[in-house]
């Protein structure tokens, strides 16, 4: 399989009320392009009257990208954003120095028991751009470009893909395509971007002729012309860019390409520096550090 690079499996990683499935930083790869941390979460259905309850935490270094097939989630920051985001919606929050947000569950949901399913991932920013001032912008499913092609169906969620831009502000050239494929199609993806990531999120895809496991990330060689064929009704995201302007350092909810903006993101939030998320009065302890 000469087209494949690497091919990651997941970790499972237990976030209180649910588990994620989290591919990447690995081993073998920290990025795909710009993408330095990849969580499939759900799908889950939580009992009556609970929710997701992601407390106020702190990121510097990185743009946080939601898309959810299932489930809605509040979206609060420090910068005063407050905002649902619903299925097929992207919600892009660029921390650069600073900022703070919650997630949870909206109360119109929980009585019956939260859903939720979804793809939530990290964008290292390049080092121009770490020291940012934070912002957030929601973009409706229905702003983002739409391609058809015989049995699928595409939405480019950020930067560039198959002729179509995203209005999503990105830092880099970024790669990022949720593909919905009808048993029996089939969808040639050319090598237009330096490095490239396929993640099958349900049903059964080959890559040219060879099936693909459940739950990992393909590692696309670059330079390769592939084609993805689907064997059942399959969800896949595509993703990548160009690559990370260097390694980066990273430390619970912080990432930056230098270890002294890490260790002084930790005494921020030790010190209670950050700017609070408006209405919240929770906050998640700083995690002990692994030796």
């Amino acid at each position: 399989m000469s087209a494949i690079e690497h091919l990651l499996k997941p970790h499972v990683r237990d976030l209180g009320d649910f588990t994620v499935r989290r591919l990447l930083p690995a081993a073998a790869t920290q990025t795909v392009g710009p993408f330095i941390f990849f969580d499939h979460m759900g799908p889950v259905a939580l009992p009556p009257g609970q929710g997701a309850d992601v407390r106020p935490h702190p990121h510097i270094g990185l743009a946080t990208v939601t898309y959810l097939f299932e489930g809605e989630i509040v979206h609060r920051d420090s910068l005063g954003s407050e905002q649902v985001i619903r299925p097929g919606d992207v919600n892009w929050m660029t921390a650069g120095n600073g900022i703070v947000h919650s997630e949870r569950s909206p109360d119109t949901v929980r009585e019956a028991g939260a859903r939720l399913h979804g793809i939530q991932t990290w964008v290292a920013l390049p080092k121009a751009h770490e020291d940012e001032a934070p912002s957030f912008h929601h973009h409706p499913g229905a702003t983002l470009p739409k391609i058809e092609q015989p049995g699928v169906r595409m939405t480019v969620i950020a930067g560039d893909a198959f002729g179509k831009t995203a209005p999503v502000k990105v830092f880099s050239r970024t790669l990022y395509v949720a593909i919905e494929m009808d048993a029996g199609a089939s969808l040639v993806i050319p090598p237009e971007h330096a490095q490239r990531g396929i993640y099958p999120v349900d049903g059964s895809v080959a890559l040219d002729g060879e099936a693909l496991p459940a739950e990992h990330l393909v590692v696309l060689t670059p330079g390769e012309t592939v084609t993805l064929s689907a064997m059942a009704p399959s969800r896949v995201m595509l993703l990548g860019g160009d690559p990370t302007d260097g390694r980066r350092f990273i430390y619970w909810n912080f990432v930056a390409s230098s270890k002294e903006a890490i260790d002084a993101a930790a005494r921020r939030w030790e010190d209670d520096q950050f700017p609070h998320v408006p209405g919240e009065t929770e906050r998640i302890p700083l995690p002990p550090r692994k030796a």
